[in-house]
C-alpha cells in the first residue's frame, strides 16, 4: 500500500519527525527544488522544554504545540503524512510506515529520543515520562487526582503516600518540574485544598551522579541545589532508586519513600527506525553518522538530532541530546543536501555551544554562557525570553506570555482543569431508541 504522494519529476526528501531537527530541516527546504515529506506520529510540532509546564498546570498543552500542516500551508511541495513509522529499507529506499509506503532519494531520521530506564521494567512500568503532551498532560491528571483524594480521605498514611513526589534525575527537566512543583504546593493547594496541610506534601529529587545539572558548572551546580532547598525540596545527592511498586519508592541507602508519584527524568535513549544496521547503533540506541550527519557507510541516508551519534574530538560520546545541536545540525544539512544535489563539496559540522540555561521557579535560574556564569532574576528573565522567542507560532508566543505575566503577579492559574479521555458508549447495552427517548424526555 503506498502513503500517496504526489509524483514528482524532481528527488524527494523524507524526513521521519517533527521535532527540532526535523521540522528546521523541512523548513529551510521548503522553497527548494526537492519535494519534501514530512512524516510524524503526531499532527503537530511540541516544544519539549515547556513539557514541565503543561505537567505542572502551569500552560495549557496547546500553547507550547503547534500544527505541522499550518506551518507548510502556502508550500505547495511539502507534504505531511500523520504515521507510526514502521521500519526503513536502505536496499530499496523505501519508508514502510502504518499509511502505507514512501519512496524517497534522500532520507533523514530525525526522530528524537524517549525516557531511558536502563533495563529497569519494574520502574518503566509504574513510572511517568515527560517525553510529550500526552505524557504531560497525563501526568497533571494524576497529580491532580491525587490531591482530590487526598483531601478525602482519613487515613494519614496513604494520604503522605498520595502527597509525595519523587523526581528521578536532576538534570534540567528533573529541576524544573521540581521548582514548579514546589511553587504549587506554596501557592496553589492552600487556596485550593483547603482540607490538606500544604506543608506536607513532600517533593524529592533523587539524583545519582552526585551533581545536580551534571553538564553545567560547579557554580550553576550549587546554586541549583541553593535554590531547591529554599524552596524546601528535598535533594537526594549521590543516590539511586533502587525499586517502586507503585506504593513505595526504595534508594540505593535503604531508605524507602511511601509515594505514588515518581516522575521519570534520569536519561534519555535514541530511538532508531527498525531496518538500521545494529552495527550502527551505539549503546544509547543512537545512530552513528559521520561529520557530515550521514549514516555511516550510507550515501544518501542522515540522522540528525537526539537520535544521531556523531563522534568528534570534542565530543567523543556524541553531542548533547539539546534543541540547540539538533537546530544547529539541520541548518547545515540543509544546505549540505542543496551542495549535494549540485555536486559540491559537503561542510562538516561543528557545534557552536551557546549556553546551557535551567530555571527553578520564580527569579530562580542559571545560565552557563561559553564566557560566564550567573544566576539569579536576570538568568530567569534570560531563560524565560530564550524560549519564549523559541516557540512555533506568533499566537503561542502571546499565549504563553499572557500566562507567565499573569502567573507572575497573581500567583495562580486557572487551568487545573482534571480532563480525562471519554469513554465511549457502549450502545448495545441501551437500545438506540431508549437512548432517544431519554434525551428528547427531558
Amino acid at each position: 500500500m503506498s502513503a500517496n504522494i504526489p509524483s514528482y519529476d524532481g528527488k524527494r526528501l523524507v524526513i521521519l519527525g517533527g521535532g527540532f531537527a526535523g521540522l528546521t530541516l523541512a523548513r529551510k527546504l521548503a522553497k527548494s527544488n526537492l519535494q519534501i515529506v514530512l512524516v510524524n506520529k503526531h499532527n503537530y510540532h511540541q516544544f519539549q522544554p515547556l513539557f514541565y509546564q503543561v505537567a505542572t498546570a502551569g500552560l495549557e498543552p496547546s500553547a507550547i504545540a503547534f500544527p505541522l500542516r499550518k506551518v507548510f500551508q502556502d508550500n505547495q511541495n511539502v507534504h505531511f503524512r500523520k504515521a507510526e513509522i514502521e521500519s526503513v529499507d536502505f536496499d530499496e529506499k523505501v519508508v514502510h510506515t502504518s499509511v502505507g509506503t514512501i519512496h524517497y532519494d534522500y532520507l533523514v531520521n530525525a526522530m528524537g529520543a524517549g525516557s531511558n530506564f536502563f533495563g529497569n521494567k519494574e520502574i518503566q512500568k509504574r513510572a511517568w515520562g515527560l517525553k510529550s503532551i500526552p505524557e504531560s498532560l497525563a501526568l497533571r491528571n494524576h497529580i491532580l487526582m491525587n490531591f482530590e483524594r487526598a483531601s478525602s480521605i482519613d487515613d494519614e498514611k496513604k494520604r503522605q503516600e498520595l502527597l509525595t513526589i519523587v523526581i528521578v534525575g536532576g538534570g534540567p527537566t528533573g529541576v524544573e518540574v521540581a521548582g514548579a512543583l514546589a511553587e504549587m504546593r506554596k501557592w496553589i493547594i492552600p487556596r485550593d485544598y483547603h482540607e490538606i496541610d500544604h506543608r506536607k506534601v513532600k517533593i524529592a529529587v533523587v539524583e545519582a551522579s552526585g551533581k545536580l545539572l551534571g553538564h553545567m558548572t560547579e557554580k550553576s551546580h550549587k546554586a541549583a541545589e541553593d535554590f531547591l532547598k529554599s524552596l524546601e525540596v528535598e535533594v537526594y545527592n549521590g543516590i539511586a532508586v533502587k525499586s517502586y511498586d507503585g506504593e513505595e519508592v526504595t534508594l540505593s541507602n535503604g531508605e524507602k519513600l511511601p509515594c505514588s508519584t515518581l516522575v521519570w527524568a534520569a536519561g534519555v535513549k535514541g530511538m532508531p527506525v527498525e531496518g538500521i544496521p545494529e552495527e550502527l547503533i551505539d549503546k544509547r540506541d543512537r545512530v552513528m553518522v559521520d561529520e557530515f550527519s550521514r549514516i555511516k557507510g550510507f550515501e544518501h541516508e542522515f540522522a540528525i538530532g537526539d537520535l544521531a551519534a556523531m563522534e568528534t574530538k570534542d565530543y567523543p560520546h556524541g553531542h548533547p541530546q539539546v534543541a540547540q545541536v539538533a537546530i544547529q545540525q539541520a541548518r547545515l544539512l540543509a544546505k549540505n543536501l542543496l551542495r549535494l544535489e549540485k555536486g559540491e563539496k559537503l561542510k562538516p559540522f561543528r557545534y557552536n555551544d551557546k549556553g546551557t540555561m535551567a530555571t527553578i521557579g520564580r527569579n530562580k535560574a542559571v545560565v552557563d554562557l561559553p564566557q560566564f556564569s550567573f544566576k539569579g532574576f536576570w538568568a530567569w528573565l534570560v531563560w524565560m525570553i530564550v524560549h519564549l522567542m523559541s516557540i512555533v507560532g506568533v499566537k503561542n508566543r502571546l499565549i504563553i506570555f499572557i500566562n507567565w505575566v499573569w502567573n507572575y503577579i497573581f500567583y495562580d492559574q486557572s487551568l487545573r482543569l482534571i480532563i480525562s479521555p471519554a469513554k465511549r458508549p457502549k450502545h448495545k447495552d441501551v437500545p438506540a431508541g431508549r437512548q432517544l427517548e431519554t434525551s428528547s424526555s427531558k
